[in-house]
C-alpha cells in the first residue's frame, strides 16, 4: 500500500505540491488542479511546466482527479464535452505515467427519471477509452448517480465492464441514501462493505454529517474525528490485504463542490495538508498497516 494525496489542497502551485509531498515523506500526487484548472484543462505550456517540475524531483503523479462526468456535469450535455476531456487527459497521463483516472457518473437530476441508460452508455465509452491505453478508470461515490447509494454504485459496476471504484470515506456521511425510505444519511461502513470487492483506490476524507447544530451542512475534520468510519475502514482494508493507493483529500481549507462550506480557516493550506497526512499515518501506524513508496 502506498500513500498519496490531492495536493492542490496544499497549493495550486506544482512546486509547492511537490514540496508538501516531500515534507510528508511521500513520493506521489493525485493531480487535480494546477493554477485553478484541472490538469486536463490547463494549457500545453502550463502542462510542460508541470512535467518539468516533476521530472527528476522524485515525486510522481499516480492518478488524475479528473472532472470527467463529475457532479458539475449534466448527462444531458453534449457528449463531446466528455470526449474532449478524455482526449486531453490520456496523452498527459501517459507522459506522466499515471495509472488511475477518477471519473463520476454525472450529477443527480432534479427529476424522477435519472436517464440511467444514457449514464451507462457514456460510462462504457469512458472506461473503454482509458482501458485501451492501459489506464484504470475508477468511479467515485460522490454527488453523482453512483453516489446515491451503494446499490446505485453496484448497478453501475455490474453494467460497465472494467470499471473499478475509488471509495471516499466521507462522502456517504453527507449524502442521502436514495435507496431507503426517508432517505437517511448514508453509512460509510455499510457503503464500503457492499462495494469493497470492486475498490481499486481509496480517498481518505472525514466529516460530521449535516445536523441542525452545524446549519445542516457537513463539517470536515481531520481523519478519525468525524463520521467517516476512517479507522474501521482502514482496519478492514489491512485485514483483507489491500495493496493499492490511499489518497488524502482534507477539504479543511478548500471544499471544491461547495463555496458556502462551513470549513473556513485562515490556517495555511499547506500546513493543514501536512498535518492531515501525518494524522493519517498515525492511524495507520496504530493498526500496523504498512505503507511503502509509490512505484511508478
Amino acid at each position: 500500500m502506498y500513500l498519496t494525496g490531492i495536493a492542490d489542497e496544499a497549493s495550486q502551485n506544482i512546486n509547492e505540491q511537490i514540496s508538501a509531498t516531500k515534507e510528508l515523506g511521500w513520493n506521489a500526487i493525485e493531480s487535480r488542479f494546477i493554477n485553478g484548472k484541472n490538469i486536463h484543462d490547463i494549457s500545453e505550456e502550463e502542462f510542460e511546466q508541470v512535467f518539468n517540475a516533476l521530472d527528476g524531483s522524485g515525486v510522481y503523479i499516480n492518478a488524475f482527479g479528473s472532472a470527467i462526468g463529475n457532479w458539475g456535469k449534466d448527462v444531458r450535455d453534449d457528449f463531446s464535452i466528455t470526449e474532449a476531456e478524455i482526449s486531453r487527459a490520456i496523452p498527459r497521463m501517459k507522459k506522466l505515467g499515471a495509472k488511475f483516472v477518477r471519473i463520476m457518473s454525472y450529477k443527480v437530476l432534479d427529476q424522477e427519471d435519472q436517464l440511467v441508460d444514457e449514464r451507462i452508455r457514456r460510462l462504457r465509452l469512458i472506461v473503454e477509452a482509458f482501458s485501451k491505453e492501459g489506464i484504470t478508470a475508477v468511479h467515485e461515490n460522490c454527488m453523482n448517480y453512483g453516489g446515491m447509494s451503494w446499490k446505485h454504485t453496484i448497478e453501475l459496476v455490474d453494467a460497465v465492464p472494467g470499471m473499478k471504484l475509488v471509495f471516499d470515506t466521507a462522502n456517504p456521511a453527507f449524502n442521502r441514501d436514495r435507496s431507503k425510505p426517508g432517505e437517511p444519511w448514508q453509512s460509510p461502513l455499510e457503503f464500503y462493505q457492499n462495494v469493497k470487492e470492486h475498490i481499486a483506490y481509496v480517498h481518505i476524507k472525514d466529516c460530521l454529517s449535516p445536523s441542525p447544530e452545524n446549519d445542516n451542512k457537513e463539517v470536515y475534520t481531520y481523519p478519525g474525528e468525524g463520521h467517516g468510519c476512517v479507522k474501521e475502514i482502514l482496519q478492514d482494508l489491512k485485514d483483507t490485504g489491500y495493496a493499492g493507493g490511499i489518497s488524502i483529500e482534507p477539504h479543511l481549507a478548500a471544499v471544491f463542490h461547495d463555496a458556502d462550506s462551513n470549513n473556513q480557516t485562515d490556517e495555511d493550506p499547506k500546513d493543514i495538508y501536512i498535518r492531515y497526512g501525518r494524522e493519517l499515518m498515525s492511524i495507520l501506524d496504530s493498526i500496523d498497516f504498512q505503507y511503502t513508496p509509490y512505484s511508478s
